[in-house]
Formats: structure tokens, C-alpha cells, sequence
């Protein structure tokens, strides 16, 4: 019988292989992005201290809009953007999360970029 490999492990697997390599500093924090099936989150992480800087997400009281959505992350994005840039923060380093950078990942990471984040 063939056995089918949990996605979210595989991607938890793929996630730790990319953290070796990118770490959040308090000069350039760490872009982290995470994606539920209804909601996505933004952090912006100081691995250095292991503090979380900004936040945003679609369970954010002042969100408005559909959760789940590739308009959804696009203002998350935004969000995430102008939160950082009101803490003197311009250049990030932009964790995916372990997943592939399309859809509503590559939506929060463009609306980012376009609003300001460097990465």
C-alpha cells in the first residue's frame, strides 16, 4: 500500500531547511508569513532578541474584507508594510513559510514591497 505524506509536514520539513539559512536581525527582521485555509498572518521577527516587532492578520480587529483570499493577503500585505515603515523599518528578510511562493503568498509579498518593504 502506498502511503501519502502529510502536506503540512512536508512543508514544516521544507520551512526548517530554509531557517538555517535566513534569520531576522534588528537592523533587517524577518518577513514571516503564515497560511491557513481561512486566514494568513504577517510577522515581522527579531531573531536576534526573539521578539515579534509588527504583526497583522485577517483576525485583526480593524480587518476588513474576506479572510482567505489572494485581496485578502494583498492587504495584509499593505498592512504589514505601512506598520514597519511607521517603525523606521525599510529592509526585511522575507520568510515564505515553507510554502511555495505563489497565490496568496506572492500577493502579501508584492502588496509589501510596492508599499514600501525592501526585499
Amino acid at each position: 500500500m502506498i502511503t501519502k505524506q502529510d502536506k503540512n509536514q512536508v512543508r514544516k520539513k521544507r520551512h526548517a531547511r530554509v531557517r538555517t539559512k535566513i534569520t531576522g536581525t534588528t537592523e533587517r527582521p524577518r518577513l514571516n508569513v503564515f497560511r491557513s485555509n481561512k486566514h494568513i498572518y504577517a510577522q515581522l521577527i527579531d531573531d536576534s532578541q526573539g521578539v515579534t516587532i509588527v504583526s497583522a492578520s485577517t483576525m485583526d480587529k480593524d480587518f476588513n474584507g474576506t479572510a482567505g483570499n489572494v485581496e485578502a493577503a494583498t492587504l495584509i500585505g499593505e498592512t504589514i508594510a505601512k506598520r514597519a515603515v511607521e517603525k523606521n523599518i525599510k529592509s526585511v528578510v522575507f520568510d515564505r513559510g515553507g510554502y511555495l511562493y505563489h497565490g496568496r503568498v506572492k500577493a502579501l509579498a508584492e502588496a509589501a514591497r510596492e508599499n514600501g518593504l525592501e526585499f
